[in-house]
């Protein structure tokens, strides 16, 4: 049983807590930070991806120790279309987050297989009897509670494959809605790490969060198979069911955990309603965390409460959009919707991408005849149609 003592402590090692610790250290050397990770490793088991255009002036130093692969471009595929973009993307890796984070802060800073029994804004306590005394508390520990929440899920299996012979990748295919469509809006994803492995994500909008995972392993050794790669190992996999917001009650969702504790990341909310998509937010977030003068607990908790209201208050047009893929979509033609969001300028594409469309951004969305019935499309807008149900926690199968 140990007692210890640090400025912050921070509830979760995974991309949004350690993103903090790393601004932390960066812009506050001064402050001693502790991280209390479940797991045996920070991070968990994600590849993390950002446009270049997402990422505010500071952000690209941050994010700089964290990228295993950068392009200058990415391609998607539509049955109408295909598209190559000019937008510079990069990935970044859980391992790399865990070693980034071990290499930057003091040995005695990083606690995993930390089993959390209880905690406050400003002390934790550990299952093993550990006692953490903080100026403040940060949980980052996800989002466990989904009834705040209507909309749909986005559901993936994606393996590290690694190849007989070169796959001939020179970008990313961030879409890939070719495929035949299964459970909702189905497209893959593919990275080129080097010239022989590749990551193949296959992934869903879809109602349900049920997930197959047996089935979607199949599914994506299939893609291989029809792009011609011969698969000589399976180097990792990464799962994943996040939510797809299409309504819901802030109130309901800040008091998850307590009103007075520091939240931050899908915790907290700050997440792109319409992709799931974290890394921007997670990245403001921490930077400008860092950058406060009052880091106590009481100065944390109106911070971060205020700057999850105003992110979901901004969200609001990009829930709207949800709620006309799942309400007004039939669920095969789901993909007709992005189909025709990719033929739009690829610089609303990038601000769509960052959730910091303009007014003309959102209005060219809009105009125009629907990839929708339209007078589903007219009721969602209206708010006078039906809405997605709330959701459900999350399952997985394995078949």
């Amino acid at each position: 049983m140990t007692e210890q003592h640090c400025d912050i402590a921070i509830l979760g090692g995974g991309l949004s807590g350690g993103l903090i610790a790393l601004a932390l250290a960066a812009r506050r050397p001064d402050l001693k930070v502790s991280i209390l990770e479940a797991a045996p490793a920070l991070g968990g088991n994600h590849v993390w991806s950002v446009f270049d255009t997402d990422l505010q002036p500071g952000a690209e130093a941050l994010l700089a120790p964290l990228v295993t692969a950068r392009w200058e471009g990415y391609d998607v595929r539509f049955p109408a279309h295909s598209r190559q973009l000019d937008t510079p993307y990069a990935t970044m890796t859980s391992a790399r987050l865990d070693a980034t984070l071990r290499a930057t802060l003091p040995a005695d800073a990083i606690h995993c297989n930390a089993t959390v029994v209880s905690a406050t804004p400003r002390e934790v306590r550990l299952a093993d009897g550990s006692r953490f005394a903080a100026d403040a508390v940060i949980d980052t520990r996800g989002l466990k509670d989904f009834s705040a929440f209507k909309g749909g899920w986005q559901k993936f299996v994606g393996l590290h494959l690694k190849l007989y012979r070169p796959h001939l990748l020179t970008r990313p295919i961030v879409m890939d809605a070719t495929v035949d469509q299964h459970d909702g809006y189905r497209f893959v994803y593919s990275l080129p790490f080097n010239a022989t492995e590749v990551f193949v994500e296959d992934t869903y909008y879809a109602d349900g969060p049920a997930l197959d995972v047996t089935s979607l392993r199949q599914r994506v050794l299939a893609y291989a198979e029809s792009q011609g790669w011969a698969v000589a190992q399976v180097v990792a996999e990464e799962q994943g069911v996040l939510p797809v917001v299409a309504g819901g009650d802030f109130d309901t969702l800040w008091p998850q955990s307590g009103r007075d504790m520091p939240r931050a990341g899908t915790r907290a909310g700050l997440f792109h309603p319409l992709t799931s998509y974290s890394v921007p937010d997670a990245v403001r977030f921490a930077l400008a965390l860092a950058d406060r003068i009052d880091l106590t607990s009481n100065g944390l908790a109106d911070f971060s409460q205020r700057w999850s209201s105003k992110h979901w208050k901004e969200g609001s047009f990009f829930r709207m959009l949800t709620a006309m893929l799942f309400a007004a979509a039939d669920p095969d033609k789901r993909y007709r919707v992005l189909e025709r969001f990719y033929r739009l300028d690829s610089r609303l594409i990038e601000r769509f991408y960052a959730g910091q469309p303009t007014l003309l951004d959102k209005v060219r969305v809009l105009a125009g005849k629907p990839p929708v019935p339209l007078g589903r499309a007219i009721g969602v807008i209206s708010g006078l149609g039906n809405r997605p149900a709330p959701l459900q926690h999350p399952r997985r199968q394995e078949h």
